[in-house]
């Protein structure tokens, strides 16, 4: 961030280069899917959130890692959120968190399930592409709704997909992964390609809504807040 430069306009310009950066860089595929590690990561603000969120939010994130469906590696943190919410922006609120608790883990994973958007964004560029740059870890965002993309329902069956469209460009699906529930949306990410990051999304997913190391993160995330308590806990967490 140069002298002046609020850190919105640095994020924005941070993001067009990564963009261009992940047209560039080599997509990643998984050789094997039956013995890959996969990754998920999310962050869980305290139970007292009002509205969308404030800097300085108490929140804990947890990263696993799965194989084969089972938790092999995992890790929790606590700290603050660093910025309100603002669409397009959330790298600035939950980057620092999300990265400390994956470079908790023992090792990275061979790819890493982000609660963001990657190329459905504004700029091409969300947390889950801009979280696996910073790592140098392949990414898949799985989100509960578009960000920039129009919205679109797939049919009915489980791994029914539809298209998400930024302007001419693929840059995910609207995925089905259970029949009778609502469908996730599934972006690309640093180093996956739409059709990867869907496929992978639908494995992972075994039965159920959402893939197995998003849920299993989601889980010990919650599981740390209630632990810790509430905001008190956080700060005394917190480092100085």
């Amino acid at each position: 961030m140069t002298a002046g430069e609020s850190p919105a306009a640095a994020l924005e310009a941070l993001q067009r280069r990564l963009a261009t950066a992940a047209d560039e860089a080599a997509q990643w595929r998984p050789a094997n899917v039956a013995g890959l590690r996969a990754g998920g990561v999310f962050a869980a603000p305290f139970h007292g959130l009002v509205g969308i969120g404030v800097a300085g939010d108490p929140a804990w994130a947890a990263a696993v890692v799965t194989e084969a469906g089972a938790v092999v590696d995992e890790a929790a943190v606590a700290g603050r959120f660093a910025a309100p919410y603002v669409p397009g922006y959330l790298a600035l609120r939950q980057l620092p968190l999300l990265e400390r608790a994956v470079r908790a883990l023992s090792a990275a994973p061979d790819v890493l399930l982000v609660d963001a958007t990657g190329r459905d964004h504004p700029r091409r560029a969300g947390l889950a592409l801009q979280l696996g740059a910073l790592l140098d870890v392949p990414t898949i965002g799985v989100t509960d709704r578009p960000l920039t993309a129009t919205p679109r329902v797939p049919g009915p069956r489980r791994g029914d997909r539809a298209e998400l469209r930024v302007g001419d460009e693929l840059v995910g699906f609207s995925l089905r992964t259970r029949e009778g529930v609502r469908p996730v949306c599934v972006s690309a990410g640093w180093r996956t390609d739409a059709e990867t990051a869907a496929a992978l999304a639908l494995a992972l997913c075994g039965g159920e809504r959402t893939p197995g190391p998003l849920r299993a993160a989601r889980q010990r995330a919650r599981e740390a807040r209630s632990r810790e308590g509430g905001p008190a806990s956080a700060a005394a967490t917190q480092p100085t």
